[in-house]
């Protein structure tokens, strides 16, 4: 027992405080950058697939056949697609030429409008099923050479070809033309090749002639105090330049571009007087003949459908619809599908998009009307208000 004097035992030690340690640090990577990043992965291995499969495809085909593609596959890729399904063997084949008829190619496809028309027009005849061809026209016109081509084109198809002893090989086939709202100058020139033409009675055609435009801005030069230094080795080298004094132009110079200027438009009326001729003498009395004035009408004026019924630029008024009837009528035929064939592009156009430069993807002004992109020194099949 302690007294009083002992000392008091001591109390017992303090437990430390706990350590509290922070938690480990997460990832904070979101789960949507690896969506994203499986998604990409998953298209990158697909175009992969798809790559070596058409490459695969194109081995076979030359080891099966042992010789190379041909070039007409080398040039736009058509897709058939069906307008009007209506249960039958043959086909119609609906080939359509809408805005400005050009030979610049619209994109980085290398495809212009004559390419296109001209491979579609290969297709038709490849195919036994098609019997017609059905050309909608809805354009001002455009460049001559262009409009040329595929006046030549349609000619070429609707005749027959012999074959290799010259005998009667491969049939041509009819085109029939359907004319839209406008299918003036270069719209009507390549209309002029075809077997039969329809208009709708509001239609505005004709515009016969030639145009070639350019500017003079030498006044305008003159007040920004702009002067034109020029060497040239010949008189004439500097023809349509627009930094003259229209007085500097010699009289010579103008007779010379007008003459260019008549010669294509007596090729013109050359074009529509034998493609008229040669339809009037397949047609009989069914189709109508050019009138024996209609040169006076080739002025460059526009005409009416129903002036031009009256004038023999056209067989018949009528629509859409009417223009089908008459192709079926000039094939002997109850029924036939009507098809076009639609440009397509493969996943490997899709991938050339990552490779052009800039300039192929600028930002257009879309301000509601198209206007015609014209080139100084060419000539045009072109109606202009």
């Amino acid at each position: 027992m302690q007294d009083a004097f002992s000392p008091a035992t001591p109390p017992p030690p303090l437990t430390p405080p706990p350590i509290i340690r922070p938690p480990a640090p997460q990832s904070r990577r979101s789960r949507g950058w690896m969506i994203t990043a499986l998604i990409l992965a998953g298209l990158l291995v697909f175009a992969g697939l798809v790559i070596v499969g058409q490459s695969a495809f194109h081995a076979l085909r030359f080891n099966h056949s042992f010789k190379t593609t041909g070039a007409r596959e080398a040039g736009p890729k058509l897709e058939e697609c069906v307008l009007e399904d209506n249960d039958s063997e043959n086909k119609i084949a609906v080939i359509t030429v809408a805005g400005i008829i050009t030979s610049h190619a619209p994109d980085s496809s290398g495809n212009n409008m004559v390419d296109v028309i001209q491979a579609q027009l290969d297709r038709a005849r490849d195919d036994r099923r098609v019997k017609a061809v059905i050309l909608k026209v809805d354009s001002p016109g455009g460049e001559v050479l262009a409009s040329d081509d595929i006046n030549k084109a349609i000619r070429d198809f609707e005749t027959d070809e012999p074959d290799d002893h010259g005998k009667s090989g491969r049939k041509g086939k009819p085109v029939i033309c359907s004319m839209g709202s406008l299918a003036a100058s270069g719209g009507y020139y390549i209309a002029s090749g075809c077997r039969w033409i329809v208009a709708n009675e509001l239609t505005i055609t004709g515009s016969i002639g030639v145009i070639m435009h350019g500017w003079n801005y030498r006044g305008l030069m003159d007040k920004v105090g702009i002067a034109p230094m020029t060497f040239k080795s010949g008189k004439f080298k500097d023809m349509l330049s627009g930094e003259r004094e229209p007085a500097e132009i010699p009289p010579e110079e103008r007779a010379m571009v007008q003459g260019l200027i008549d010669e294509t438009y007596g090729k013109f009326k050359e074009v529509v007087a034998d493609g008229r001729g040669a339809a009037h003498e397949l047609n009989k009395k069914s189709g109508k003949p050019l009138a024996e004035n209609w040169q006076e009408f080739a002025d460059g004026r526009v005409v009416s459908g129903k002036q031009a019924l009256d004038l023999g630029l056209v067989d018949e008024l009528g629509d859409f619809d009417d223009t089908v009837d008459r192709a079926l009528d000039l094939t002997h035929l109850k029924s036939a599908n009507l098809v076009e064939y639609r440009e397509h592009h493969d996943l490997a156009d899709l991938l050339s998009l990552f490779g052009q430069s800039s300039e192929a993807h600028d930002i257009k002004l879309d301000l509601g009307i198209e206007a015609p992109k014209l080139q100084a020194g060419l000539m045009y099949f072109l109606y202009q208000p």
